[in-house]
């Protein structure tokens, strides 16, 4: 296994990754390299995502959060992800608001996979977010959005629909583009020292 040929990134989703993530083929082929030491068997279990989690949120409970992650994109449901499902769920989940954000950020809403989201699913996430935030953040928090329901409700609130309603992706995008606030709620930033 020692040798660089099997260790070496392919150049097709070397290519890939480069037009789908600001990432440099630098940064690629160097996250490349870990993952081949963390991951052996080239594919990544939602234990070892966690863990890569906890080293991005060290002070909060991100396990929850993280198991959200790793479903939104497993895409074929194997209960891994290989190299490239990893690569786009960094880029995705590190900052920047395209569209295509916001499609996985359905996806990350969308629990049950059904292809629409409802106000359930919603507290669920708010609930997994919830625990990114540090204790002593959670309490600077505005009186609106101090807990996971208050969260749920006032993101739930931009979309315009009433609590048995359902939500197609084209509206959740388009109601999180137009709400500024909405897009702060849909996930969490370490406030900035």
């Amino acid at each position: 296994m020692g040798n660089s040929t099997s260790s070496a990134i392919s150049k097709e989703i070397l290519q890939d990754l480069k037009l789908n993530t600001k990432f440099t083929e630098n940064e690629i082929s160097q996250w490349y390299e870990n993952f081949q030491t963390q991951c052996p068997t080239g594919r990544i279990t939602p234990e070892e995502f966690e863990q890569i989690y906890t080293r991005f949120f060290p002070d909060s409970d991100s396990k929850s959060y993280a198991r959200h992650v790793f479903r939104s994109f497993d895409t074929n449901d194997d209960g891994t992800l290989d190299f490239k499902e990893y690569i786009i769920a960094l880029h995705m989940t590190s900052t920047g608001k395209t569209t295509r954000k916001l499609e996985w950020a359905f996806s990350l809403f969308d629990v049950d996979k059904n292809g629409y989201i409802n106000k359930t699913e919603v507290t669920e996430i708010c609930q997994a977010i919830f625990k990114l935030i540090p204790k002593e953040d959670q309490s600077k928090l505005p009186e609106d959005e101090n807990t996971p329901e208050k969260r749920a409700n006032k993101l739930w609130s931009y979309f315009e629909k009433k609590d048995n309603e359902r939500l197609a992706e084209g509206e959740f995008i388009k109601g999180v583009i137009e709400n500024e606030n909405a897009m702060r709620l849909i996930h969490y930033e370490p406030i900035k020292q």
